[in-house]
């Protein structure tokens, strides 16, 4: 038997192009989660960002992409669909960036551009299709 999980998630970009990383479980991967019952999916993965890195003023813009990805939780065969966001921070301030322990994130991190591949080469597969998906030549929000 198989359960769907519907979640939200982002890329998150600051006012230097940097995108937010966060570390939990010995890979690189982006803020995302569950949505709630009679929740909107736009609102989930903006109070999935919130929750997991601490920010609080961020702009949703696009859907990028909708990934799925199967695993095992508890003996019952799982599938998660995830509806990515890209979204803008209105601040680099570190010290707002605060890592939801109870979810196991160890680490939070802006990554520039050019040091994008170092990160994605310790990610899972469906993060390397999102980030592939926002980077393509498109007309973003802002």
């Amino acid at each position: 038997m198989e359960k769907k999980i519907i979640a939200g998630g982002g890329v998150v970009v600051n006012e230097n192009n940097q995108v937010l990383f966060i570390y939990r479980r010995k890979k690189w991967d982006l803020p995302k989660g569950k949505l709630d019952p009679g929740e909107d999916i736009k609102a989930c993965a903006i109070r999935e960002v919130m929750e997991e890195t601490g920010i609080r003023n961020l702009t949703i813009g696009n859907l990028i992409i909708v990934t799925t990805h199967s695993y095992e939780e508890n003996g019952m065969n799982m599938q998660k669909e995830t509806h990515w966001f890209e979204m803008k921070a209105s601040t680099v301030d570190n010290s707002t960036l605060t890592p939801q322990l109870e979810e196991d994130i160890e680490k939070i991190e802006w990554v520039s551009p050019e040091n994008l591949e170092e990160y994605l080469s310790e990610t899972y597969t469906t993060i390397q299709q999102v980030l592939n998906s926002w980077n393509r030549p498109r007309n973003h929000i802002w």
